[in-house]
């Protein structure tokens, strides 16, 4: 039959055809969601990295390689995956090898099989909560860690720590005036999956004259101005290790944020994930600290809402793509749990290759084990590395002129400070008025038209007012990508500097 015929038969002439959806007719949450990490600075990046493969001889631009310090993707700036992990994977995923003669350790053997004993083929769902082989190690591990005890039933395994953030942030917002105390500056994931929840962003200042301290009075302040405003607080966020600040916040700092949250009821949300990426001292969770309190004074303390997230994407694992984490409840009541379970019953269970990858992380080989010492050797050469590479950049970001940075106490970044005086820089700021951007992204674009070196200005994780920062992850590997960034600013300054007004 022919279209023609077609046509005529089932009246397809007959109508006007309708417009497709335009942005106006969608959700305006998504609309107006905003995550820098990966914004227009990293979209054009993105755009240069193709233009340097369509011609890598001919592309006119001054660099053959964009350095992707925008985000903590630690495998994709060539940190090699672990041993121990990839090889248990790779019987998990093809269970056959165990019947094929191969150079795996039998430690490596004895934990796949147990793996697969327990939880069977990771290609099938798992219970919605995660596997209970999986959950009981992440009870022990948190057990061991802190000194207290956890319980399987309050472990949730997620797609990453970004599932666990949507799920209580759903959860938490009831209306259109619930409101979110967030890190100021903070991770984007924040304030997109706020915005998406149509509800209320609330920011603290974190203090950059005290290494990103807390200030527990203006909290507390904001929590009486937004009831006055009709803002219902729902929950308090804390990003420790800091991302993007590389802040660690001392015991005090943690006292003062549980007690806010017993006081007013308010949910604490914990994002533990670079617990491993703490380079003076030793990682101190909110579940132990809270767990000290409710010893000590058990009244006061004993209903603390506690949400701490923990990811295999961070520390020495790197795993950002196998999607694995966890979520820990402490305090909830058990029907605000049971909303929890079903929204992770709505999405079935989380990648449960992600979920062994948590098993792995968390338990590792031990000492007299086949894999112990290929284990220690790697995961101390990756440690030993960032920590390296954290001060030759905080280092560099100390040489150059009119920048002011805080060394980097753990995570993968470093959020300097660019100290640009409108009085003295009258030129840039005039370019960025007429350009109708802010002054941390005319340098973040300059620098990556410069050098293909990709960061995020801080505007995009939020600042004081009047302040302009940028936040690179300290994760490419060399030095030479490091000078390039001194000749550049040195040059930026050069360019818009009046030194006559700056004697």
């Amino acid at each position: 039959m022919s279209n023609t015929l077609l046509l005529n038969k089932y009246s397809y002439s007959t109508f006007k055809p309708a417009e497709p959806l335009t942005i106006h007719d969608i959700n305006q949450q998504t609309v107006e969601a905003k995550y820098a990490v990966r914004g227009k600075i990293p979209i054009i990046a993105e755009g240069l990295q193709e233009l340097i493969k369509m011609s890598p001889t001919n592309h006119g631009l001054p660099f053959n390689k964009i350095i992707n310090a925008n985000i903590g993707n630690p495998q994709q700036l060539d940190q090699k995956p672990l041993t121990w992990y990839r090889q248990v994977l790779s019987i998990l995923q093809y269970p056959e090898l165990l019947n094929e003669p191969n150079n795996f350790p039998n430690d490596v053997k004895e934990r796949a099989r147990n793996i697969l004993k327990n939880v069977g083929s990771i290609g099938a769902y798992s219970h919605s909560q995660g596997a209970p082989y999986f959950r009981s190690s992440v009870a022990e591990f948190i057990t061991k860690r802190d000194g207290f005890p956890s319980n399987a039933q309050d472990i949730f395994l997620t797609s990453g720590a970004s599932t666990a953030v949507s799920y209580l942030l759903q959860l938490l917002s009831q209306d259109e005036n619930s409101g979110f105390l967030i890190p100021i500056p903070q991770y984007p994931l924040y304030t997109a999956s706020i915005a998406l929840n149509d509800s209320k962003p609330v920011g603290y200042y974190l203090d950059e004259s005290n290494k990103w301290s807390t200030n527990p009075n203006e909290i507390r302040q904001l929590l009486k101005t937004k009831a006055k405003e009709g803002i219902n607080i729902k929950a308090l966020v804390v990003i420790n290790p800091g991302n993007p600040t590389g802040g660690v916040l001392t015991r005090k700092d943690m006292v003062e944020l549980i007690s806010i949250c017993a006081e007013y009821g308010i949910v604490l949300i914990a994002d533990e994930v670079y617990q491993e990426n703490v380079f003076d001292g030793a990682f101190l969770s909110f579940k132990k600290v809270l767990s000290e309190m409710k010893k000590e004074s058990p009244e006061l303390y004993k209903d603390v809402q506690l949400a701490s997230l923990h990811s295999t994407s961070k520390g020495v694992t790197g795993e950002c793509g196998q999607r694995g984490g966890y979520m820990e409840l402490v305090g909830f009541k058990p029907d605000v749990r049971e909303i929890i379970f079903k929204l992770a019953s709505i999405n079935l269970c989380s990648v449960v290759s992600g979920q062994a990858m948590v098993e792995l992380m968390i338990n590792p080989p031990k000492k007299g084990d086949e894999s112990y010492d290929t284990y220690i050797s790697e995961t101390n050469s990756i440690h030993d590395d960032l920590k390296e590479r954290a001060e030759h950049l905080y280092n560099a970001f100390l040489e150059m002129e009119d920048v002011f940075v805080d060394k980097p106490q753990g995570a993968m970044y470093i959020f300097p400070k660019l100290d640009f005086k409108p009085e003295i820089y009258h030129k840039l700021f005039s370019r960025a008025k007429n350009s109708g951007l802010q002054i941390d992204d005319v340098y973040c674009i300059e620098l990556l038209e410069h050098t293909g070196i990709c960061c995020v200005p801080g505007n995009g994780f939020g600042q004081r007012p009047g302040t302009y920062h940028l936040r690179t992850t300290f994760l490419p590997p060399g030095k030479e990508w490091i000078v390039r960034w001194k000749e550049f600013h040195h040059s930026f300054v050069n360019k818009y500097k009046d030194m006559t007004l700056s004697l």
